[in-house]
């Protein structure tokens, strides 16, 4: 047996708040705003979205929980692992994922207070304007629950496919 088969992993830390409990017609409310932006976005694109803007935010919860949705959805190990280091496995993605991929990054980061007008010119050139629309609207829920999540520490881990659709 390896050191690694008997070693013991770091205990799970404790949440803070149990937000949805405790706001019920909040989380309720995110929930039908989730279910209204991803309408007329494919599903691994939805949840390639998902999972980047998660990596940036650094939300253990959202990785876990759309790292399993996109493989459920069909999404490939390889894809959802190069998809932190995007901008040097290009290949891996479609120009139109690449451009989702680009413009979750500027909408998530704003470090320059706006979204440069060469990403949003890319990403409008691979989606009409109610996909565009939908797309930037599910940038935003992801942030919103990313937000949610790490400020009350949910703990990752312990979601399935699934669980909460």
């Amino acid at each position: 047996m390896s050191n690694q088969e008997n070693a013991e992993y770091a205990p799970e830390h404790t949440p803070r708040l149990a937000w949805a409990q405790h706001a019920p017609e909040v989380y309720k409310a995110m929930v039908r705003l989730d279910g209204a932006a991803r309408r007329g976005l494919d599903a691994k694109l939805f949840e390639l979205v998902k999972i980047r803007a998660s990596q940036l935010n650094h939300c253990a919860y959202c990785l876990d929980m759309h790292t399993k949705d996109a493989l459920a959805a069909g999404e490939s190990i390889a894809r959802i692992v190069q998809l932190s280091a995007w901008e040097e496995s290009k290949h891996f993605y479609t120009e139109q994922e690449l451009a989702a991929i680009e413009l979750t990054e500027a909408v998530t980061v704003l470090t320059d207070g706006f979204v440069p007008d060469e990403v949003y010119e890319r990403a409008s050139k691979h989606f009409d304007e109610v996909q565009l629309t939908q797309l930037i609207a599910s940038i935003i829920v992801i942030n919103s629950w990313n937000r949610f999540a790490v400020t009350t520490r949910m703990v990752p881990g312990h979601y399935t496919p699934g669980q909460h659709g």
